[in-house]
C-alpha cells in the first residue's frame, strides 16, 4: 500500500492529493492508497481517505506501506525514517498558496544536500516516476536515528538558514 499524509496545515495540499489520486484513476498506481488529507478540499475518486487520523494510526499505516509521501513538514518525514523508509516529501509551496512560503523545499533541499535520506518532489509531475522507482526499490532501510546528534545537527542547519 501507498500512504500519504499532508500533515495538519490549515491551507489545503489540493496539488499533492489530486496528483496521487489522478495516477491511482490513470491505473498507473495500482497498489491500495491511503490519503490523510487534511484541509484539502479536493476529495480523492479512487483512493480511501480520512481528513485527519491519530498519531498511533499514522504510525501504523507507515509500518505497513511500501511507499510513504510526506508534506515537508519534518515530524511526518522523521515518522516515515523512524519505520525504517525513505520517504517521497512533496513540499508545500507558496504559488499555488499550500502555505505562506517556501521554507519546506528550502529546508527539504538543505537535507538532501547534507545526505539526509528522503526523495524530494518539488514538481507534481515527477511524482509518477519517484512512486514507480519507489515500488521498485526495497524502501525498507537500515536507518539509523540518533535524535540527540539530530536535533543538534537541525538547530544548525535552520539558524544557518535564519
Amino acid at each position: 500500500m501507498i500512504f500519504v499524509t499532508v500533515g495538519t496545515h490549515e491551507q489545503p495540499f489540493n496539488r499533492l492529493v489530486k496528483g496521487i489520486d489522478d495516477l491511482k484513476l490513470e491505473g498507473k498506481i495500482t497498489d491500495e492508497v491511503f490519503i490523510q488529507s487534511g484541509y484539502s478540499t479536493y476529495i480523492p475518486k479512487a483512493c480511501q481517505y480520512e481528513k485527519f487520523i491519530s498519531v498511533d494510526r499514522m504510525n501504523d499505516y507507515m509500518q505497513k506501506a511500501r511507499v510513504i509521501i510526506t508534506h515537508g513538514g519534518p515530524s511526518s518525514f522523521i515518522l516515515a525514517l523512524q519505520n525504517n523508509k525513505i520517504p517521497i516529501v512533496v513540499p508545500r509551496l507558496a504559488k499555488f498558496h499550500e502555505h505562506i512560503n517556501n521554507h519546506q523545499l528550502t529546508f527539504c533541499n538543505e537535507l538532501v544536500s547534507r545526505k539526509f535520506p528522503i526523495c524530494v518532489v518539488d514538481d507534481i509531475s515527477m511524482l509518477e516516476k519517484e512512486v514507480k522507482d519507489s515500488l521498485v526499490t526495497d524502501q525498507e532501510s537500515d536507518i539509523t536515528l540518533n535524535n540527540k546528534q539530530f536535533v543538534q545537527g537541525l538547530k544548525s542547519i535552520v539558524a544557518n538558514l535564519l
